[in-house]
């Protein structure tokens, strides 16, 4: 039998903490491609901050990649903040293009359960490096940027993301 925490019949009734209320990426679309990436970005924080907070009272005690500090230092380099950023198990990725199919700009990192980050290339996915902090990867993605003029977001606002 499964136990969900937010289900009101349960016995053992866990408190969670309350759903973030996420940007309205409807709205971030009519104003355009990069009111869309920003808006995901705070998304992006918001959600996985929030599954962090529900797995320390669901599973104390066992290690939980560190997504969440991942993405604040990414966030924090204007190179990587002008990206669409999208995750996938776990991963962060980077793209020039707001919607699929992803143009991905750089490689990726990948938050592991010992606390370290592998950074992979885009292509061919080799793995360039495992470094302790997130900062360190992503030194190491912004590395893997293509060189020359700044990445573009290609999407046009109205377009669908």
């Amino acid at each position: 039998m499964t136990v969900d925490a937010n289900d009101e019949t349960c016995d053992q009734q866990l408190p969670l903490p309350p759903r973030p209320v996420l940007p309205d990426i409807a709205a971030a679309r009519s104003r355009g491609p990069a009111d869309v990436v920003e808006a995901h970005w705070q998304s992006l924080r918001l959600s996985w901050q929030w599954s962090h907070a529900v797995h320390q009272i669901r599973s104390p005690g066992r290690p939980y990649p560190g997504i969440v500090p991942l993405l604040e230092a990414a966030a924090a380099q204007p190179r990587l903040r002008r990206l669409y950023p999208f995750t996938s198990h776990f991963a962060l990725f980077f793209s020039s293009s707001p919607s699929y199919p992803w143009t991905v700009q750089a490689g990726s990192i990948v938050p592991l359960h010992n606390g370290r980050f592998k950074v992979r290339r885009r292509s061919p996915r080799a793995v360039i490096g495992e470094v302790e902090t997130a900062e360190e990867a992503v030194v190491l993605v912004l590395e893997l940027l293509p060189t020359g003029p700044e990445p573009v977001i290609t999407t046009s606002a109205d377009e669908h993301v």
